[in-house]
């Protein structure tokens, strides 16, 4: 079996569509998808990208994909890679896909002097936790997640 990952073009916007939406079914959230895919193409492909993605294949077929994008360390003075989503469709699971995503988002965040890689994961997903620590990963217990959305979003930057 040959495992390819390559960076995703604006062709690949209906497979990116369907892998999101299989990974939202997967995490049991499918009702939390709500991107609008025309949308979704401007933001990865147009003028000014926010997002990257690459795509894994096996044998050529398109398996599983990551999206990831820049963000900043102040303390570290690098930016870093923080990935937004990984998922390998079900049948391509133990094919060592899911390794070679993270070993090339690894690699990236080498090449490009990225002080760190990372991502959260479900407290719940036993699976993909076991997996992340055998590579390596460690939990940071100590930081809790913050999110403004919604209404709230529009509450507070109407303050500005």
């Amino acid at each position: 079996m040959t495992i390819a990952i390559r960076p995703a073009i604006a062709e690949d916007l209906p497979l990116i569509a369907s892998l999101i939406r299989a990974l939202a079914d997967y995490e049991k959230l499918s009702h939390e998808v709500r991107f609008d895919e025309a949308v979704l193409g401007q933001k990865l492909f147009g003028p000014r990208p926010y997002a990257e993605v690459v795509i894994g294949e096996l044998d050529g077929t398109p398996q599983g994909f990551a999206l990831f994008f820049h963000n900043f360390s102040t303390f570290e003075g690098k930016p870093g890679i923080y990935l937004e989503d990984l998922f390998v469709k079900p049948e391509a699971r133990g094919s060592g896909l899911g390794k070679a995503l993270l070993s090339h988002l690894a690699a990236l965040a080498i090449e490009r002097d990225c002080a760190r890689l990372e991502w959260w994961v479900l407290d719940w997903n036993e699976p993909s936790i076991g997996f992340y620590k055998s590579l390596g990963a460690k939990f940071m217990d100590e930081w809790t997640v913050m999110r403004v959305d919604g209404k709230a979003l529009l509450r507070l930057g109407g303050n500005a």
